[in-house]
């Protein structure tokens, strides 16, 4: 399984009139993962960008492209941010009828599938996917909003997941209310990737912050 510790920020927290300096800046400032969360003001009541910013943004940064669809339905929309540059492409359990069939579509263009779950699904939603995901995504906040307080319940769930994914090579990633604060307690239980929006962005000082989100992280890690 993937022990290293990822660190993925979230552009929703960024400042959306500079969103290529800000990708540019969290990548030399440290940054394993660039976070992109889509929002259609449908499936969770926010709008945020689609495959065209994410197209985009792709020029300003070589690291992993995690894109994080809280869309529904989903499936019209995988091959567009599949062709705009995601590396990972994350569609939420609760989107759609057809879990697998979607998962096997991101597989099918050649990206890598994760599956999300929002706090009030239980873990046996994924149960039977686990072998068509390479990333399961945690909400520890209800989606839709950057900034939220995390939910210390959620962490039952991250430890619940991490004993179902056993040896699989799969990231078990956590987003919602990560800081230097929470992020030792859903290493602790077995995430490895973390998302941060305001944790990251908030003050200025990137390269500061995510070395506090890491370092926190990791001590949670060796905690297990």
């Amino acid at each position: 399984m993937p022990n290293d510790i990822v660190i993925a920020p979230s552009i929703l927290s960024a400042d959306f009139a500079k969103l290529g300096d800000e990708v540019r800046a969290i990548d030399r400032d440290g940054c394993d993962w660039v976070h992109l969360d889509v929002m259609d003001g449908h499936f969770v009541p926010n709008i945020t960008f689609g495959p065209d910013v994410v197209a985009a943004l792709r020029p300003h940064s070589d690291k992993v492209f995690d894109t994080h669809l809280m869309i529904a339905p989903c499936d019209p929309y995988l091959e567009a941010f599949a062709k705009a540059g995601s590396d990972i492409i994350t569609v939420h359990a609760e989107a759609g009828p057809h879990l697998d069939r979607s998962l096997q579509h991101i597989r099918s263009l050649g990206k890598k599938a994760g599956v999300s779950l929002t706090p009030s699904t239980p873990e046996s939603a994924i149960e039977y996917v686990l072998d068509k995901v390479d990333l399961v995504l945690v909400m520890t906040v209800n989606p839709g909003f950057g900034g939220q307080t995390f939910i210390p319940v959620q962490v039952e769930k991250v430890r619940a997941i991490r004993r179902m994914i056993g040896d699989r090579p799969i990231h078990l990633e956590v987003d919602g209310g990560v800081n230097a604060d929470t992020a030792g307690l859903v290493t602790a239980a077995g995430a490895n990737a973390l998302v941060a929006g305001s944790a990251v962005f908030k003050g200025g000082d990137y390269a500061k912050n995510i070395a506090a989100i890491r370092e926190a992280a990791t001590a949670g890690c060796a905690a297990r």
